[in-house]
């Protein structure tokens, strides 16, 4: 058994207060007032929020608690242990101080080529161990994806994480990563709708700005179809578009717009940002694809340059 201390508030999420703590040998109470003699490891520590008229924080917890006790990988967060403390809920999860999105955004660091493709194989094979578990993340963005201090990305904030089923809201997935089967409201769809997701981000790591980014919905498809162009009527026929009319844009030459990236990149980018899921590429074509393979190799981990400056 464990004690804990809390050191400072990290954030607050939409069914959680987190915290950075250490966690020590139990001493009488599983919260101690007083920092502790000795460490055995920091932590994050997850407070969910205690609503009198809504159960939706507990049942993102329960998922939360579900799905990371099924899925062990070392490219998704450790949960350390879970516990009712004075009628609150406490999830323990290692502690990591970095997430994607800071690195992108941080115009002092240099992303080689190589750490994209080491950090998009991390989040692949990450979520393979979630499709495995048949698991749907559903909340895939880059400030969910956590750095280490040696590089290595990991998955976390599995609040949103469901069984896959005949049938889910498609009000999931961050609208700037979300795929066009759940932007017009689809409630039947698959593990392809992380994969979307997955496209977008890798897009975003080449360019280090979102590649779509609108307010509603609707402008969303729109700039899907206006960044990549108006699918063929084939390419969404299994695609239920009552109540949309898909505006027409031109084929568009994506080399136009990832100017630094290569073939074999643009390549997987194509097969991640299918617009119908049907056609997109599985966890599985991902990491098998040639991109991975061919020249640049992936950065390994404590080889990164930019580790230094974080």
């Amino acid at each position: 058994m464990f004690s804990y201390y809390k050191v400072k508030k990290l954030g607050e999420g939409t069914y959680a207060n987190i915290y950075m703590g250490y966690q020590t040998k139990y001493i009488g109470d599983k919260f101690i007032k007083e920092q502790p003699d000795s460490i055995d490891r920091i932590v994050a520590i997850k407070k969910i929020k205690k609503q009198e008229h809504s159960s939706g924080q507990e049942v993102s917890a329960i998922r939360e608690i579900k799905s990371l006790k099924m899925i062990k990988n070392s490219y998704v967060i450790e949960m350390i242990e879970t516990f009712s403390y004075k009628n609150s809920l406490y999830i323990i999860l290692e502690y990591i101080n970095h997430d994607l999105e800071k690195i992108i955004r941080n115009k002092n660091i240099i992303i080689m080529p190589g750490d994209i493709k080491s950090w998009l194989f991390m989040l692949l094979s990450g979520l393979k161990a979630c499709h495995d578990e048949y698991f749907v993340h559903r909340d895939l963005k880059p400030n969910n994806l956590l750095i280490c201090s040696d590089g290595t990305l990991k998955l976390a904030d599995f609040g949103l994480t469901r069984f896959i089923s005949d049938k889910m809201t498609p009000y999931a997935i961050s609208r700037w990563y979300r795929p066009p089967e759940l932007l017009i409201g689809q409630k039947h769809y698959s593990f392809k709708a992380d994969m979307w997701s997955i496209g977008v981000i890798f897009a975003e790591m080449l360019l280090r700005v979102p590649l779509f980014a609108a307010d509603t919905d609707f402008k969303q498809l729109e700039l899907i179809c206006k960044t990549l162009g108006t699918p063929k009527d084939s390419q969404y026929q299994n695609l239920d578009l009552v109540g949309f009319t898909l505006p027409n844009y031109p084929p568009v030459n994506l080399k136009k717009i990832f100017i630094a990236a290569t073939d074999d990149a643009l390549d997987l980018l194509k097969g991640l940002l299918e617009f119908n899921p049907n056609d997109r590429l599985s966890v599985e074509s991902a990491l098998n694809h040639k991109y991975f393979k061919n020249s640049p190799p992936a950065t390994r981990p404590n080889n990164f340059t930019f580790l230094s400056m974080i």
